[in-house]
């Protein structure tokens, strides 16, 4: 690619019941990689993940865009809707894409950082508190990190939680678990933003929040 970067393309990630599928993405100077975790009923196609992968590549960072579900899951999934928000199950996949990095020969020298959304930020951090020695750092973007429940006191790498400024019942939601955890923990909130961002500029904003978070703490 003219950026630099190298696309290695669709990756599948073995889960024991199955393989999840990936988009994995390495500038050649990379100092790190990110995981991301999508949210409910989102898929690894997701246009806001795309657009915060593009800037952390830019950031030479690599990316690992992945579905949770199977693809069997993904149709037991459309009829039920229970899967998206198993987080204990979610989270096991985050956690198999966290080892994979650290086999897979682009990536095993690299710190990972995970990076969720919605219900994805309760998976990576529960696979985060599962991984302490390996996941260096978190990102959640209007994500629901209260439910991860008692994971989240055992989180040691140091989370950025990303919430709109205008959603406000989900900034009450990440404040309670700020308060739960004792790793470094910081929220910030983005003014006027609503859940998904949507608003001129909010998204870029979460990008380049994103990438200095990770770039102090992957470098």
């Amino acid at each position: 690619m003219s950026d630099g970067t190298t696309a290695l393309g669709e990756v599948e990630i073995d889960v024991g019941t199955g393989t999840i599928v990936g988009d994995l993405s390495v500038p050649q100077d990379a100092i790190g990689v990110v995981a991301f975790a999508h949210g409910s009923g989102s898929s690894r196609h997701s246009s806001r993940n795309q657009q915060v992968a593009a800037t952390l590549r830019d950031d030479k960072l690599g990316t690992l865009l992945m579905d949770l579900l199977t693809p069997q899951e993904e149709q037991i999934d459309l009829r039920t809707r229970e899967l998206r928000f198993d987080i204990g199950l979610l989270a096991t996949r985050v956690a198999a894409a966290v080892d994979w990095l650290r086999e897979h020969e682009q990536t095993r020298q690299l710190p990972i950082g995970l990076f969720g959304a919605s219900t994805g930020a309760a998976a990576a951090l529960v696979a985060a508190a599962q991984r302490p020695e390996t996941v260096a750092a978190i990102v959640s973007r209007g994500g629901r990190p209260d439910l991860a429940g008692a994971a989240l006191a055992q989180v040691r790498a140091p989370t950025l939680l990303i919430v709109g400024g205008a959603d406000h019942t989900v900034i009450d939601l990440n404040r309670q678990a700020e308060a739960a955890m004792v790793a470094d923990v910081e929220l910030v909130l983005v003014p006027r933003a609503t859940h998904l961002f949507e608003e001129p500029g909010a998204l870029d904003r979460v990008a380049e929040l994103a990438g200095d978070h990770f770039d102090r703490y992957l470098r």
